[in-house]
Order: structure tokens, then C-alpha cells, then sequence
């Protein structure tokens, strides 16, 4: 082994113990006594899970979790669809002025959330929708500039002779995109749904707006309620805050897990402007 790849494996164990550290550190202190908490002991002991059983029976933690996995699927559908569709008109399609209309899509991701959190807000609650789960995911029929962006060029990089025997046969532009673009662009579409349910499922801005009612709480807005209860003044159980977070973590670990392949694939999305 040279100095270089000596130099670069340690590099890479620094960096993987700076990544996994603070995760293994939150999951010991899950599994400590009270008093225990912050004493930077590598390993809990005692070891107690009763931790987790007291979260589990104390809190709402399963409705929690549902709403996050219906609203992070929902989103994630609704802004990979649209996303895809209005990706490949930009790709597809030569129109006059498309090129300008593509940078004014990307112009949006300039403008921050919160710049447009009170008009939108005012939106939803003309519609009588202000204090549900709708707003969380119903914005993303819309589209997003960003998975715009990583679709179109993704599918500019797909043969077109292929797209255009479809129109010679007689493929509608639908039917050409849902039998031949969207098989063809899995990888894409898988990132661009996992990137999306992780930003749903970690979103906590939202859901402290729109929501109210315990029942609604995502996992963000419940852990934010739990933190409320558990770690703010009188008797602090910070074992019982460092559980709940434990578990609203494991979900992501699990997806990461599952869809890692996809995101390995995703990288190699084409970069390239084909105008």
C-alpha cells in the first residue's frame, strides 16, 4: 500500500467515525438511566431499554409515524409525477423560448420557503384547508425547479431515435412517456422520490404552521411536542427525548438501506446541457 492509499483510507475512516459517532452516541444515550444521559459512556450501563416501552406508552408515536409515512408518500408521488412531466416537456419538446423558460423555472429555487410561507398560508386558509395534512404535500403537484432540473437532464441523455420510433408507430406523448421515458428512467425517479419523502419526513417548519390538532402531528411536529414535554423545565427526561428521536431516525437508515442502489445510480445522471 503507497503513503497515498494509506493516506487516503485513513482519511476515510476519519470521516466515517465523524459521520457514525454522534448517531452511535444518540443511540447509547437512548438506552441510559436518567442521570446517566451525558456522561459520554460509549456503551450504556446499565443497558435500559425500558426507555422506549415509556416513549411507546406515553406518546402517540404510531399515529405519528403513520401520518409521516402517508404524507412523505404522498409528497414524494406528487412531486415526482409532476416533476417528471413538466422535466420532459423541457427535454423533449424544441419550442421557441424554451431556454428561457427553463431559467425562470430555476430562477424560483432563489427564492427561500419562508419568503412565501404567509401568502401561501393565506391560500390554504381561504380554502379551509389551513389546519390539515393537505398542505404539507399538496404543493408539490406543482413541481419542484430542483427535480426539474436533475430529471430533464437525465432524460435528455435517453436515446431519442427510440423516442421517435414511438411517434412513428403511433405513441401519443403520454402514452410515449408512461411506457418508454418513465421504464427507462427508474433510477431517476427512485432518487428523486427518496430525496423527497427524506425532506417530508424531516420537515418540521410546516408542520408547526399548519398543524394543531395531536392527531395530524407528523413525526417532526410530535418530536417537537415530546421535547416540549420531556426537556423543558420541571423534571427533564432527556433519555426519553433521545428515544423518540432514536426511532424517528431508524425509518431513514431503513430507506437509505433500500434505495442506496438508486442513489448510486443517480449520480450518474448526465450533468450536461444538450441544448
Amino acid at each position: 500500500m503507497t503513503a497515498g492509499q494509506l493516506a487516503a483510507l485513513v482519511s476515510s475512516v476519519v470521516v466515517v467515525l465523524a459521520f457514525v459517532y454522534p448517531f452511535w452516541w444518540l443511540v447509547s444515550a437512548s438506552l441510559k438511566p436518567r442521570e446517566d444521559v451525558f456522561d459520554n459512556g460509549f456503551w450504556p450501563d446499565p443497558l435500559q431499554p425500558a426507555n422506549y416501552v415509556e416513549v411507546w406508552n406515553q406518546l402517540p408515536i404510531t399515529t405519528w409515524l403513520f401520518n409521516s409515512l402517508v404524507v412523505g408518500v404522498a409528497a414524494a408521488v406528487a412531486v415526482t409525477v409532476s416533476s417528471a412531466l413538466v422535466a420532459f416537456g423541457f427535454a423533449y419538446f424544441d419550442f421557441r423560448g424554451r431556454t428561457v423558460l427553463f431559467w425562470c423555472v430555476l430562477a424560483t429555487m432563489m427564492l427561500p420557503g419562508v419568503v412565501t410561507l404567509v401568502p401561501t398560508y393565506l391560500l390554504w386558509d381561504q380554502l379551509g384547508l389551513a389546519t390539515t395534512q393537505v398542505p404539507l404535500w399538496a404543493s408539490n403537484l406543482f413541481g419542484s425547479a430542483f427535480y426539474v432540473f436533475l430529471l430533464r437532464q437525465f432524460f435528455k441523455s435517453l436515446p431519442r431515435d427510440t423516442l421517435d420510433a414511438a411517434r412513428v408507430d403511433g405513441c401519443g406523448y403520454l402514452s410515449m412517456f408512461w411506457r418508454i421515458v418513465v421504464p427507462m428512467s427508474k433510477p431517476a425517479l427512485a432518487i428523486t422520490f427518496i430525496f423527497e419523502f427524506q425532506a417530508s419526513w424531516v420537515d418540521l417548519l410546516r408542520p408547526l404552521v399548519y398543524l394543531q390538532d395531536p392527531e395530524l402531528f407528523t413525526l417532526p411536529r410530535g418530536l417537537k411536542a415530546v421535547l416540549d414535554q420531556f426537556g423543558q423545565g420541571g423534571e427533564r427526561e432527556w433519555e426519553l427525548v433521545l428515544a423518540a428521536n432514536v426511532i424517528a431516525t431508524v425509518p431513514m437508515v431503513v430507506l437509505f438501506i433500500i434505495g442506496g442502489r438508486y442513489v448510486v445510480q443517480g449520480i450518474t445522471i448526465s450533468s450536461g446541457d444538450k441544448e
